[in-house]
């Protein structure tokens, strides 16, 4: 669409009174639109963040790590903070909880320190999302072992069905994950806003008869449904895999371009990762799984879990020696099976699943999935980028949430492969239920709106980091150029291919590391857990063979079946 045809007033596909808060003051957050005039610095506190960072283990030369995990870094099945996801090469590390970005973002750099004073043989964490020199052959990519008891042969089994259904490739894509959670006080004076005696009889009587866990789901799934709608902006603002190795397209159909003989791109792309050859099926497609109650979207993850695909019972449970391979047949074989790019999630107890625990107690926090890792930080995220989402979240929480249908989930996922492709293209449009509208503008519209939210933001922290996440994404969404993927396309470029770009940023991310230290009393604490991991995962291996009966693997695999 030329510039010349493009909407010059594009509408958004929210209904919230977005002018009004695009209005009030950046100076002044109490200078809010009426219906959020109980909105204050105070109802921010109790405001909880977390990461969890995926990064594969490289050798020198730049193939897969073939290692076990670092036995310094503790047991992976039972270690709190320091993990692994699919693969045995693939690290994962997790925070816990913080009150600021800034803390959040500090622990990060100290599991970071850690892991690459535990890495041996000149091994490298990889800093892209998308991986790099892996072999041909699927079978080179190890599965995470988690030791000989039942659940931890478990998590090993479902990664090896992930690999029978997808191929072991896909499953070596790394990412990170945002978790953010709103204090009760905010939902206590939100609910008692909307119970005052100025709104009307029904308002009044419907939060009389609702309870603070209720109303917290019913904000949270509108703060999800808003993500999803907002889902290409930040594709566009933190994508950083507009490129791949030629290694990770082996056997697979695709439409990208050669950059050079050993790079593979979209000269628009942000985030492949996040598209139809990235962390992605098929199979999930046809899944109506929806966020507009908490009971429908259990149901609707349940009935994936307990529903047999043909493709799945067509390559087997068992191998021919009668050795489970997958789970089960079914669509998932675990709840967290479920690809999204953002979950309501509620911590386990033990035995219990995730739809067990928000059936339970609630959604007490939400996780944001669609983040591609930044290659140019040491830890893959920097603070604009964290300051950044939590503005987002603000927004989405506070913005009208109705109701997402079928019809506009079609609409998202089309505008999300146009991002994906060409998010970089200055005449982009995206579909909204309103119409067609520039992407450009439909960008710079919403993040002008969530200026204040970041001065209410700064004004609880102290600083101006919020309102500098803004301003910078602003200037980013105006200046294709300026983001991510158009830097790492630049530097692919320069230097040669996608490899030398990331063994390059490896390199550096790794010295830069091992010049810092860590306090002898933190030192000591996470020595302490790594410990203290590998003790719990001898006693759950000891503990079920000193049963009178010890359960067979393969039994306690057909619970699951």
């Amino acid at each position: 669409m030329s510039d010349a045809s493009r909407p010059t007033n594009p509408k958004t596909n929210f209904k919230p009174n977005i002018t009004a808060l695009q209005q009030a003051s950046a100076d002044n957050p109490s200078n809010w639109p009426d219906s959020l005039d109980w909105l204050t610095p105070a109802c921010l506190e109790g405001m909880l963040r977390g990461i969890e960072k995926e990064g594969l283990r490289m050798q020198p030369s730049g193939f897969l790590a073939q290692t076990a995990h670092p036995k310094g870094l503790g047991s992976k099945l039972t270690h709190p903070y320091i993990t692994t996801d699919y693969s045995e090469s693939l690290l994962e590390l997790i925070t816990s909880p913080k009150a600021s970005p800034i803390a959040a973002l500090n622990m990060l750099r100290e599991l970071h320190i850690l892991v690459y004073q535990a890495l041996e043989n000149g091994e490298l964490v990889w800093p892209l999302s998308m991986p790099c020199m892996l072999s041909s052959d699927d079978d080179d990519i190890p599965l995470a072992d988690y030791g000989s008891s039942n659940i931890g042969r478990l998590k090993t089994l479902y990664r090896s069905g992930l690999g029978v259904r997808y191929g072991r490739r896909m499953q070596t894509i790394a990412g990170l994950h945002y978790n953010l959670s709103f204090g009760d006080g905010l939902f206590a004076s939100w609910q008692n806003h909307l119970a005052d005696p100025q709104n009307d009889v029904q308002q009044r009587l419907a939060q009389a008869a609702m309870s603070l866990t209720e109303f917290k789901n019913i904000k949270y799934l509108g703060l999800i449904r808003n993500f999803k709608r907002m889902s290409s902006l930040v594709l566009y603002l933190t994508g950083a895999s507009p490129s791949v190795c030629p290694c990770f397209l082996t056997g697979r159909q695709h439409d990208l371009s050669l950059l050079n003989t050993t790079t593979y791109y979209k000269p628009q792309a942000t985030s492949l990762r996040m598209g139809k050859l990235g962390y992605t099926n098929s199979v999930q497609d046809q899944l109506d799984i929806r966020y507009n109650n908490l009971p429908e979207y259990i149901e609707g993850l349940r009935a994936a879990i307990n529903t047999p695909f043909s493709r799945f019972t067509q390559l087997g449970v068992d191998d021919a020696d009668g050795n489970p391979i997958q789970i089960n047949d079914h669509i998932l074989q675990i709840e967290n099976e479920y690809y999204s790019p953002v979950r309501p999630k509620q911590i386990t107890k033990s035995g219990e699943t995730p739809s067990h625990a928000l059936e339970a107690r609630g959604i007490a926090y939400v996780e944001f999935r669609a983040i591609d890792l930044d290659p140019y930080s040491e830890i893959g995220i920097r603070l604009h980028t964290a300051c950044f989402l939590e503005v987002l979240a603000l927004y989405c929480l506070l913005l009208d949430s109705p109701d997402l249908l079928a019809s506009e989930d079609t609409l998202i996922a089309d505008n999300l492969e146009r991002v994906v492709n060409n998010g970089r293209d200055p005449h982009l449009v995206i579909d909204t239920p309103d119409g067609e509208v520039g992407f450009s503008e439909w960008m710079q519209q919403h993040l002008q709106a969530m200026l204040p939210l970041a001065t209410l933001l700064d004004t609880k922290h102290g600083g101006n980091d919020y309102r500098t996440a803004i301003t910078l994404m602003l200037g980013t969404a105006a200046y294709p150029k300026a983001t991510l993927s158009a830097q790492i396309l630049a530097d692919t470029k320069t230097l040669g291919s996608t490899w030398q770009l990331g063994h390059n940023l490896a390199v550096q991310h790794r010295d830069a590391l091992m010049q810092q230290t860590l306090s002898p009393n933190t030192r000591a604490s996470y020595e302490v857990l790594a410990e203290k991991s590998w003790m719990q995962q001898h006693d759950l291996e000891q503990n079920e063979l000193a049963q009178s009966q010890p359960q067979t693997f393969y039994d306690y695999v057909q619970q699951y079946r």
